[in-house]
């Protein structure tokens, strides 16, 4: 009983996790109708400093206001033109080869021994999915896996950061949580110098350079090889995402009347 408490404590004490991730979907008119609720959250959890949860905050207020067909052209020319700025992790680290198969197929392993269920709509090492599972787990457990991807946060943050993004300030937040937003800087001078991969002329070399193949060797190679497409036909389809549940009860309000300190 006095596991199963806890274990419903560290999720009402971490939905501001559930918020960055939800900031990083695809926007819809539900996300949009969730700002305020998000905003409570970031409001009342104090795990971030007041100057970051104010910058959060904003956003989710911009969003609100926002023409959602100018935010959804924005999300796509961010994060599905190119690799550099790619909310699929294991794709910075292992590209398209095979070793990012077994990745993902050991990160899948991960999510079913904690009971953490997938849809077949995202892969595995799709970020906002990621931050839904941490939500779940320890602080312990939170502060190890986000000191693992540290450095991929990082170079992200850079990259969003020299393309004037508000998508920028989650990966600068987790950092954050960890007390690693300074590993930025070491980044910035790359991302400022990195020749841009998401114009047409960039698209257009890599499309040449990986010839769809006909005879892929694996299962994994060709759910590898058609990630970006089902990520693009998913957002095409009519069913709507599910809806945003972030706020459980009256957690946030729970949390606001502890009142903990910045950190």
């Amino acid at each position: 009983m006095a596991e199963a408490a806890q274990q419903m404590e560290t999720v009402a004490d971490m939905l501001s996790l559930r918020v960055l991730a939800r900031l990083l979907d695809y926007p819809t008119e539900e996300l949009q109708a969730a700002a305020p609720e998000m905003i409570e959250i970031l409001n009342a959890e104090r795990r971030l400093s007041a100057a970051r949860r104010t910058a959060l905050m904003d956003w989710c207020q911009r969003l609100l206001e926002a023409d959602i067909m100018e935010l959804q052209a924005e999300y796509v020319a961010l994060f599905d033109r190119g690799r550099n700025t790619s909310l699929l992790l294991f794709e910075h680290v292992h590209g398209e080869s095979r070793d990012r198969g077994q990745a993902m197929v050991d990160l899948m392993a991960e999510y079913r021994a904690a009971g953490f269920e997938l849809d077949a709509h995202e892969l595995p090492d799709y970020l906002p999915l990621f931050l839904e599972y941490l939500s779940t787990r320890s602080e312990a457990e939170i502060g190890r896996w986000l000191g693992e991807i540290r450095h991929i946060l990082a170079l992200l943050t850079a990259r969003l950061e020299e393309r004037e993004a508000d998508y920028a300030l989650v990966p600068l937040a987790l950092l954050a949580l960890i007390g690693a937003d300074d590993d930025v800087a070491a980044h910035r001078q790359t991302a400022k110098e990195e020749a841009p991969d998401y114009t047409a002329e960039a698209l257009d070399e890599v499309w040449e350079e990986e010839a769809v193949r006909f005879t892929a060797d694996s299962d994994q190679d060709c759910a590898l090889q058609s990630a970006e497409g089902r990520r693009l036909a998913e957002r095409k389809k009519t069913v709507p995402s599910d809806p945003v549940r972030i706020l459980p009860g009256s957690a946030a309000s729970s949390a606001a009347d502890r009142g903990p300190t910045d950190r």
